[in-house]
């Protein structure tokens, strides 16, 4: 895949669709789809051994593209100039995730009632975008979110439950600013959980130190339990 394919996004969002317990070897594959005249790409996983529908997790990756947790690479000045089109763009960047939302509800395995989305970084910032929209989301899921101008009252119209995991010592997204987030879901009384982790700053889903591997292991446990908990799996 040349770069220029997958520079328009929020783009390469990832498919993941959740197994039961008897998970055999998951299946992987590039699934085609468009915004406008944009052509974009996303990964999808899944297990073939499960039939019929099922539940799915919409994943909006980190700024810096589909790096090898996510499939691709981009570098720093790049990252950069693919946030600012979206944070100076919040229409095209909700426009945007819902091409991809919209993707994979097309999927016939896929459970429409029971789809959740999971943000990192960037993502958890377009989380909160595509939340604002309405979209009948299960889940709302921020991993070290970028929660950045988001519009007041944005969570009128907010669906399902949020889950904040975020580091105490995030230098650029401080906790300040994550309770922006959080004032406007009480005030909209949204279900939301927060956790904060101690000695972690930004990007602790690839940790540089033990307090961030705790996050880190904290953070996936707890997605994985809220989500079994409301896809009741």
């Amino acid at each position: 895949m040349t770069k220029l394919r997958m520079l328009p996004t929020i783009l390469a969002v990832a498919f993941a669709f959740v197994a039961g317990p008897a998970q055999a070897e998951m299946k992987s594959q590039w699934v085609e789809y468009s915004h406008g005249d944009t052509k974009l790409k996303a990964y999808m996983a899944y297990d073939d051994k499960v039939s019929g529908k099922r539940p799915a997790v919409l994943v909006v990756h980190a700024r810096e593209g589909m790096t090898p947790k996510t499939q691709a690479l981009y570098r720093v000045p790049e990252m950069q100039a693919q946030i600012a089109i979206y944070s100076d763009d919040r229409p095209l960047m909700r426009a945007r995730t819902q091409a991809g939302y919209d993707a994979l509800l097309k999927n016939p395995m896929v459970d429409p009632a029971k789809v959740a989305l999971i943000g990192y970084c960037f993502g958890g910032g377009v989380g909160v975008e595509f939340g604002s929209t309405g979209a009948p989301l299960v889940a709302n899921v921020s991993i070290h979110g970028s929660f950045r101008d988001h519009h007041t009252g944005w969570a009128k119209n907010a669906k399902g439950m949020y889950l904040i995991l975020h580091g105490a010592e995030d230098q650029g997204f401080p906790l300040p600013v994550v309770d922006k987030v959080v004032q406007e879901l009480r005030g909209a009384k949204v279900p939301f959980q927060l956790e904060v982790y101690s000695g972690t700053g930004h990007g602790f889903s690839t940790p540089k130190n033990k307090d961030e591997e705790r996050a880190n292991a904290q953070s996936i446990a707890s997605t994985g339990r809220t989500l079994k908990e409301l896809f009741g799996i």
